[in-house]
């Protein structure tokens, strides 16, 4: 391999043109032979027996060169890459431009990581919302434990709103029976908005063996296209009328829904527990504000390619989340009404607040000097196995320990500068 020419464009681009010669090329020519000769058939010869001489005199001198090329180039580009000592980040367009028996030209356009010019980032002001915890803020908290504790007990009298219903449904359309409109048994909370608008209101006011013809319209943005903005019917019997009876809030419910003994007690953690979720949230919120003058205060050209590629690895982990939870990523996407071009544009605000981000602190860890030990390093790497439930040894096998040294440098750049900034109370709101 021969790096031939190294020419710097605008905006952080940088072309190279590798040469790659005979002793390279036939090796990957020959490794891509003895891959697919066992699938070429040649008059004469069973599969996988024919001498490369014959293939190449019967498909031409040609046959392997466009697998060897791919074979050997990526190879080749990444060893120039080092040579050069470029740092690349993003994928490369690559332009294959002379190919012959003796080797072949290639030109690499490659981004390169822009040149930063920061502005201040140390002793940066901003402001940091102040925390207070109310004994209304306290009774939501409680809610979700009430609601849990909540028992349904039978009534005899009228539906009303907050009542659960057990009813049989069928909906008619045009005076036919339309699919998955019909169910027995099925439980209703009036008011829950869970059936379509005008349904529940009028269950309100049915009782136990009352039957009822209910008269709604489907909205015009429903799912099902044949019902969308239709008129229809349901016929509804009423089974039973549930009213919700609430717990008795005293030590005996703390007792049944927490660990603690008195209700006292129970809500003086819940308070502790949102005071500490909240003073989380203002400091990340202070954190972001500083970082957001980091960002503002520095002068950088960004490369589109550069946000490309971070927009790509968010896209794709995305994806993996929800392949892994066994929903096809093409399934997921028609579900949600999108289509991957959609989700990558979507992506690119968040990938250009990460690359500016990572630039910034990029720039700081130049300009102080940080760096990371081996055993800050290893120190790391032992909590992160921990966290993902593997061994040092196989986390190493995954892990690039000098990428992760430059997190780990970015890391204390960004607590430099939020240990510099100054908070600036804010009222709770």
């Amino acid at each position: 391999m021969n790096v031939k020419s190294v020419e710097k464009q605008e905006k952080s681009i940088v072309e190279l043109v590798i040469e790659v010669g005979h002793d390279e090329f036939e090796a990957a020519i020959e490794k891509v032979y003895k891959k697919q000769r066992g699938r070429i058939t040649v008059p004469g010869f069973r599969k996988g027996k024919a001498p490369r001489k014959v293939i190449e005199g019967m498909y031409g001198s040609g046959v392997f060169y466009e697998d060897a090329i791919n074979e050997i180039y990526p190879e080749a580009y990444a060893t120039a890459v080092e040579q050069e000592k470029l740092d690349v980040v993003a994928w490369p367009e690559v332009e294959i431009q002379e190919v012959g028996k003796d080797g072949f030209t290639f030109k690499a356009k490659v981004t390169v990581r822009p040149e930063v010019k920061l502005g201040q980032y140390k002793d940066l002001t901003a402001e940091k919302e102040a925390v207070n915890v109310t004994d209304e803020d306290v009774d939501n908290e409680l809610k979700p434990f009430i609601n849990r504790a909540t028992e349904l007990v039978s009534v005899e009298r009228e539906a009303q709103n907050g009542d659960t219903v057990v009813i049989d449904f069928e909906g008619f359309k045009d005076g036919v029976p339309f699919d998955g409109g019909k169910a027995e048994g099925h439980s209703l909370e009036l008011g829950s908005g869970s059936f379509i608008p005008g349904f529940e209101d009028q269950v309100v006011g049915m009782k136990a063996g009352d039957e009822k013809d209910i008269n709604v319209t489907f909205p015009e943005d429903y799912h099902a296209t044949e019902l969308a903005g239709a008129p229809v019917v349901f016929k509804v019997k009423v089974h039973e009328v549930k009213e919700k009876k609430l717990p008795t809030l005293d030590d005996e419910f703390a007792k049944d829904v927490s660990e603690f003994d008195t209700l006292d007690a129970f809500r003086a953690n819940l308070a502790e527990k949102l005071k500490e979720r909240r003073e989380e949230s203002a400091k990340n919120a202070f954190h972001n504000a500083l970082m957001e003058q980091v960002v503002s205060n520095m002068e950088v050209e960004i490369p589109e390619a550069m946000v490309d590629y971070e927009a790509d690895k968010l896209v794709n982990n995305y994806a993996q989340r929800v392949t892994s939870q066994g929903i096809p990523f093409d399934q997921y996407l028609a579900m949600m009404g999108m289509t991957m071009d959609q989700l990558k544009e979507q992506a690119k605000e968040r990938a250009l607040k990460q690359v500016q981000s990572d630039l910034a602190l990029s720039a700081i860890v130049a300009a102080e000097g940080i760096t990371v030990t081996d055993e800050e390093a290893d120190a790391k790497i032992k909590e992160l196995a921990l966290e993902y439930g593997m061994t040092e040894e196989e986390l190493r096998k995954v892990l690039v320990v000098e990428d992760l040294k430059k997190d780990l440098c970015r890391e204390k750049a960004a607590e430099l500068v939020f240990s510099t900034g100054v908070a600036q109370e804010k009222a709770a709101q």
